[in-house]
């Protein structure tokens, strides 16, 4: 017989200045298996404050709010309670907020069209480490990227070899592990240790960074 407890429920908090969209989606989390929804915030200064208070594992957090939006939000967060990840559910995927909000230290990008199942899926991956960027979101990354062959790409600080740059390549368009196998007819835990041996090697944090980073070695 096994003896196992069962693991906690996700702690989430949701953020949104409006009301019906706030409380919208935290009754669809809320009724979701393994999710709890601990609070909600209205703005960026409302969201820090619950955040310390109620200690939740994910914030779901919108981007343009008063008094404080969300971008500073995270980047308060990120100093005030590193071990919360921050994942940005914004109707906007302008390329300037999806850079600001990442390099502030957000866990992820996404859109509120998705399904609600979804979204619960998301909430657990980002909880795991897991950081997702919307479809939109990765192509916005590439935005302002010049076109190939007009300004020569820098060279990582530690070179990548051609498979590792593959899956940087994938890494920053958003796909999983287990796409990124099926895509290169590797195991999942082949991608899982060349994934940790990037950020190891580019000292990245996690994928969001990772994203980044090839977004600047033009890679995308």
């Amino acid at each position: 017989m096994d003896d196992q407890e069962p693991a906690p429920p996700v702690r989430v908090l949701v953020v949104d200045d409006q009301r019906l969209i706030r409380d919208g989606i935290a009754s669809l989390l809320s009724i979701r298996p393994g999710i709890a929804v601990v609070g909600t915030a209205v703005d960026g200064r409302d969201a820090v404050a619950k955040t310390l208070e109620l200690g939740p594992d994910v914030v779901l957090m919108d981007v343009r709010m008063p008094e404080m939006d969300g971008v500073e939000a995270v980047a308060v967060l990120r100093g005030r309670a590193p071990e919360c990840r921050v994942v940005m559910l914004t109707t906007f995927d302008d390329e300037e907020y999806v850079v600001q909000a990442l390099r502030a230290g957000a866990h992820g990008y996404l859109l509120k069209d998705l399904p609600a199942e979804e979204l619960a899926h998301a909430v657990r991956l980002a909880h795991a480490g897991v950081t997702q960027l919307d479809s939109s979101v990765a192509h916005h990354l590439t935005a302002s990227l010049p076109s190939p062959g007009s300004v020569p790409a820098p060279a990582p600080a530690v070179p990548l070899s051609p498979r590792e740059t593959d899956i940087l390549r994938l890494v920053a368009q958003g796909h999983t592990n287990r796409e990124i196998a099926a895509r290169l007819y590797l195991s999942e835990g082949t991608v899982k240790n060349h994934v940790s041996r990037i950020l190891t090697r580019l000292a990245l944090r996690d994928r969001t960074q990772a994203a980044l980073r090839a977004r600047d070695l033009g890679l995308l």
